[in-house]
């Protein structure tokens, strides 16, 4: 099949879309599954749409602002599909299926426990103007069966990436697959024979924090630190740092995940304000909330990690920072006695800016077949579980599933 997955992450940058041919059946003799990318791009969001989601992320939203965002945005989704398949050459009418993780507004948290999510980007509404049958609202149903709703890309980690024993010399090496978005998710992979079952969870603070410190610093002109520029000019308070790692969420064992409901301007701003307190300018405080990502996901491996790390492969755009890869490397290596190999998934042959669209093309391929797309021991929830609401676009009774056809 060809399918298209899309997502806007909580950095809300842009729509991630990326197009791939996707065939076979996990586990089943002589049908590997194979996802294989045709082309990826990130659409920006127009300002009008990424001021109203920056609304929303901080509660600033009526059920009637919130419902006439679901259907903006749901066209902005499908506006960005078919820009991208236009570009590749890629006919509309030839992608199956259309996989969207929308975008996360809010992710509802009592204590240890999520009781609900939401994620905008009306399905319906992308059915309907691309006629392509869309499948979305993917983390409802780890939820409902007791799960954090997160992180869903541990399907994809699970499925391809689990790494053969004896990687990098270390005999039953586990491998740590880190996605740096605006929030950081680990999937820990046991070797490939081993029974063990993998671990997921949101490490921390991923780009969140340093975007807001790019911000502050350009008085809004950048959106982001591009390349580690501002960070590589400061120094990072020790002490400072210290002070913002004592923090309850890093300490809470898995499964847990977080978001932009605890990653807020608010508290930004206060941390910004602390920063300053203590005589560090702009490009300390870049530098210093860098540290606390890389400081976050070095604590988390020696707090969690199932098993012996033999590497460590990053996704998302912290991937792109490397100022952000070179304090990960060191910390790790602090934190676990040993250094350890650190690299980006491009090593693995998969292009990381497009890891988490093709995790939600993939979601949206499990779904239609039957599949579960989570994984228990890395969300929570208490069993496998089919995810996503499928919305049927003009190609529904067209749609082949093996040797059925779903209309």
């Amino acid at each position: 099949m060809l399918v298209a997955g899309m997502i806007s992450g909580t950095s809300a940058d842009g729509i991630d879309v990326a197009i791939a041919d996707i065939t076979g059946r996990p586990g089943a003799p002589g049908e590997a599954l194979s996802v294989r990318q045709r082309v990826f791009a990130t659409i920006p969001w127009p300002a009008a749409e990424r001021a109203l989601i920056f609304d929303l992320f901080a509660n600033r939203g009526t059920p009637q602002a919130v419902c006439r965002a679901n259907f903006a945005l749901g066209a902005t989704f499908a506006r960005a599909v078919a820009e991208v398949a236009q570009a590749a050459g890629i006919p509309l009418g030839d992608i199956d299926l259309i996989g969207s993780h929308g975008q996360t507004i809010w992710h509802d948290a009592e204590g240890e426990r999520i009781t609900s999510t939401l994620q905008i980007g009306e399905p319906a509404v992308i059915a309907g103007q691309t006629g392509i049958t869309t499948v979305a609202d993917f983390r409802v149903a780890d939820v409902a069966a007791g799960g954090q709703g997160a992180p869903l890309v541990s399907i994809f980690d699970w499925l391809l990436l689990r790494p053969a024993d004896g990687l990098n010399g270390v005999a039953g090496g586990w491998r740590a697959a880190q996605n740096i978005g605006g929030i950081g998710n680990v999937t820990f992979l046991p070797p490939l024979g081993s029974d063990a079952p993998p671990l997921a969870f949101d490490t921390g603070p991923g780009n969140v924090l340093i975007d807001w410190a790019a911000a502050f610093a350009s008085d809004g002109a950048l959106a982001y630190d591009h390349d580690g520029r501002l960070a590589a000019q400061g120094r990072v308070d020790e002490a400072l740092l210290a002070r913002w790692l004592d923090d309850p969420y890093l300490r809470q064992p898995p499964p847990k995940t977080t978001g932009r409901e605890r990653y807020t301007a608010t508290l930004a701003q206060a941390l910004h304000g602390a920063a300053r307190s203590s005589g560090l300018n702009d490009a300390d405080f870049a530098a210093t909330v860098t540290a606390l990502t890389a400081a976050s996901i070095a604590d988390a491996y020696a707090r969690f990690a199932p098993g012996p790390l033999a590497q460590v492969v990053v996704s998302g755009g912290g991937a792109r920072n490397p100022v952000l890869m070179a304090a990960i490397g060191e910390r790790v290596a602090a934190q676990l006695g040993r250094p350890i190999e650190v690299c980006t998934i491009e090593t693995l042959g998969i292009d990381g800016d497009a890891k988490e669209a093709l995790t939600f093309a993939l979601l949206a391929y499990l779904c239609v077949h039957g599949l579960p797309g989570n994984v228990p021991a890395c969300t929570g929830a208490s069993e496998e579980v089919v995810l996503g609401v499928v919305a049927p676009g003009r190609n529904y009774r067209r749609l082949e599933i093996g040797d059925w056809r779903l209309g």
